[in-house]
């Protein structure tokens, strides 16, 4: 990306020229904001992080015909129904089918989204692809990267603790799940192998 045209912008309505500092400290903002790690580097989940979202999600609800339907959330039976690889949102409910195709391409940008979240909310905080990739499953399935203590933890530095926050997160309905106990289990196992 051609920053000049920005920083000239800036420089003009500030009225002066940059620090050395002012130009890290916009280079970083605008490399966060653009979904880049510091480096220059892209945040995308590796195969990891994507292996355990399809594990813990699964396509459900395969029909003889090869399409997929959705179904209700598990935890309280309703509300937000769920199709593919745990897509939710507008138009999705009682009824609705989609190809397997249109299930995949969903968890792609689905993924993206998610793992433009997370580095946002990273950061410049050192995180290895193996915590960013846990934390990226952790953000799929709940949404909740940006008011997390586990973010918290992270960003702190505290790592043991940080990965004693993802079991907190294992309800649903208000009903602990077995199946978030054991997810939130494997993002902490797959945060701690740094």
């Amino acid at each position: 990306m051609n920053r000049k045209p920005l920083f000239d912008a800036i420089r003009k309505l500030l009225g002066r020229g940059f620090r050395q500092a002012e130009v890290e400290a916009l280079d970083k903002a605008i490399d966060t904001v653009a979904g880049r790690a510091p480096n220059g580097g892209a945040h995308s989940i590796g195969a990891q992080g994507l292996a355990l979202i399809r594990q813990f999600e699964g396509c459900a609800r395969l029909r003889p015909d090869g399409m997929v339907e959705a179904y209700p959330d598990p935890g309280t039976g309703g509300e937000p129904w769920t199709i593919g690889w745990g897509a939710t949102g507008p138009g999705i409910g009682p009824g609705s089918v989609w190809t397997q195709q249109q299930c995949d391409a969903r968890l792609e940008s689905d993924v993206a989204r998610h793992a433009r979240d997370v580095a946002i909310a990273l950061g410049d905080a050192p995180t290895t692809q193996a915590q960013f990739d846990a934390l990226v499953s952790f953000h799929y399935n709940t949404g909740a990267i940006a008011r997390s203590t586990l973010l918290r933890r992270h960003l702190a530095g505290d790592y043991g603790a940080a990965a004693g926050e993802f079991a907190r997160w294992n309800r649903a309905g208000g009903r602990v799940l077995k199946g978030l106990v054991r997810r939130r289990a494997a993002e902490a196992r797959l945060y701690r192998s740094r």
